[in-house]
């Protein structure tokens, strides 16, 4: 058995992003679902006993609100799909510059069922993201980045840890307002913690800045401007051709040009920033996170269920269930097996420490 640990964030983002592809290639509400369930699961048995990991609930609660607002949107302001009207709402002409968008009208079931298999999707990227924010520290992540991807790391990671950051501020404000007497439910009591919130966000981002100033954050190094620029041309030349191959895996209907050579293209700029960044800069580690055979269990995972997806979408039409007309939505066996696949995470990723603090410091360019 594998003794208590924390797994390298790396293996968790790539598993979390793996499911989100997944969800990203599918409409079908049956799929969806065992997403947001393998996500919960895989969480529910390996996050560690931190504040910051009890947010997946949280992006649950979002992305049901998300499922909402698309059906409202889709009642108010929908397109007009025919078929089995289930009620009418006033409709409300609009002038023809407005051509194309309705406002009220007859709202049928084939509509109504569109707008919750697309929320749907969007409420499983959230959880998968949700789950990946709960399993791992995004500060550890960013210590985990090659030296060329420091700086774009940095923002990403602040901007991952506010959701969790907030949480864990307003679950403070609630446990202070009961402690008080007062309600911490309702309309009121919400604007009421708002502002506590908000000046706890700014006391963070101050504390944060003052933190990577006292490591010297921002500096340069010994590198020469032509080599930091030749770095950062690669580095976003790969970001964008990757995130053009990433496209075209994910739509059938894209150009071949924009699928293996597009991610080819990608990997090779990356790499070569790699090499040209690593020998400008030098950073240190202390304690870095080992990739054993855990890490490669948990990846692996992520991509045999992004795999089966793929075969399944090159198969036929089960990932995409006609709404119109309305149909029961199929089950792909290879599918099903790869988001089992996906679940091994929970079993064969280590444990985490009790008593081990999942947060490091920043680590900066010396």
């Amino acid at each position: 058995m594998t003794a208590p640990r924390l797994l390298h964030p790396g293996a968790w983002w790539l598993w979390a992003v793996a499911l989100a592809a997944c969800a990203l290639r599918t409409t079908n509400p049956v799929l969806l679902c065992l997403i947001i369930s393998v996500a919960g699961w895989v969480v529910v048995s390996r996050r560690a006993d931190v504040p910051w990991s009890r947010s997946f609930a949280s992006f649950l609660r979002l992305g049901t609100i998300v499922i909402v607002m698309r059906v409202a949107f889709q009642i108010l302001f929908g397109v007009r799909v025919p078929g089995t009207t289930m009620f009418t709402i006033p409709e409300v002409t609009l002038p023809g510059w407005a051509a194309g968008v309705s406002l009220g009208g007859p709202v049928t079931i084939e509509s109504l069922m569109a707008a919750v298999y697309q929320g749907l999707r969007l409420a499983a990227v959230l959880a998968c993201f949700g789950a990946a924010t709960s399993l791992c520290s995004p500060y550890r992540m960013l210590r985990a980045l090659p030296t060329v991807l420091y700086e774009a790391g940095v923002a990403v990671t602040i901007a991952f840890t506010f959701a969790p950051q907030a949480i864990v501020s307003s679950r403070q404000v609630r446990e202070a307002r009961r402690l008080r007497g007062r309600s911490d439910r309702g309309v009121r009591a919400w604007t009421a913690s708002a502002l506590p919130v908000l000046e706890g966000a700014l006391d963070r981002a101050v504390a944060l800045a003052a933190s990577m100033d006292s490591r010297g954050y921002g500096r340069r190094g010994s590198g020469s401007p032509a080599v930091r620029r030749r770095s950062i041309g690669l580095v976003l030349l790969g970001l964008v051709a990757i995130a053009v191959g990433s496209y075209g895996l994910l739509d059938p209907g894209a150009p071949a040009l924009f699928r293996i050579p597009a991610l080819a293209l990608g990997a090779a700029a990356l790499l070569g920033a790699l090499i040209a960044g690593g020998k400008s800069t030098t950073r240190t580690r202390y304690r870095p996170d080992p990739w054993a055979a855990p890490e490669w269990i948990v990846s692996m995972a992520g991509l045999v269920a992004f795999g089966s997806f793929v075969i399944v979408g090159r198969m036929g039409s089960a990932l995409s269930p006609s709404t119109n007309p309305l149909e029961v939505p199929a089950v792909p066996l290879i599918a099903v097996v790869g988001l089992l696949v996906g679940t091994l995470p929970a079993w064969f990723a280590p444990h985490p420490p009790t008593l081990a603090s999942t947060s490091a410091p920043l680590v900066v360019a010396a």
